[in-house]
Formats: structure tokens, C-alpha cells, sequence
């Protein structure tokens, strides 16, 4: 299956949800923000909310500074 991720093309398995992204990516357990196709996806949402081909997905995640 094929998506935009955060702009660029990613190809990833049928059948994934918003935090199977989430684990590939390696952020589990991170302060991530996931917008789905304009949509952002509550974080109790994502291990329900499936991927769809040509979806457009932004993930987004806090980096500690000061």
C-alpha cells in the first residue's frame, strides 16, 4: 500500500493502523501527533484507525530542548 508521509511516498503493508505507522517508524511510547488526510487522529484512536491507500498522513513528534 502506498501513502504520503509527512510529503514524501512511503510504501507499507495492507492492514496497518495508525500506530502499527507509529511502532515502524519507531516512535512507540513517544509524544507523537498523527494527522490523517486533514483529520488529527486522538491518540486513543490509533490502534483502530486504518490505513487506506493514498491516504495522506503527517506524524509528528515533540523533541525535548531549551
Amino acid at each position: 500500500m502506498h501513502i504520503q508521509l509527512n510529503g514524501e511516498p512511503y510504501t507499507l503493508d495492507a492492514d496497518l493502523t495508525a500506530a502499527d505507522l507509529i511502532a515502524q517508524l519507531g516512535l512507540t511510547g513517544r509524544r507523537v501527533a498523527v494527522e490523517i488526510n486533514e483529520e488529527i487522529v486522538p491518540r486513543s484512536q490509533l490502534a483502530t484507525t486504518l490505513l487506506a491507500e493514498d491516504d495522506q498522513v503527517e506524524v509528528v513528534h515533540a523533541i525535548g530542548g531549551g
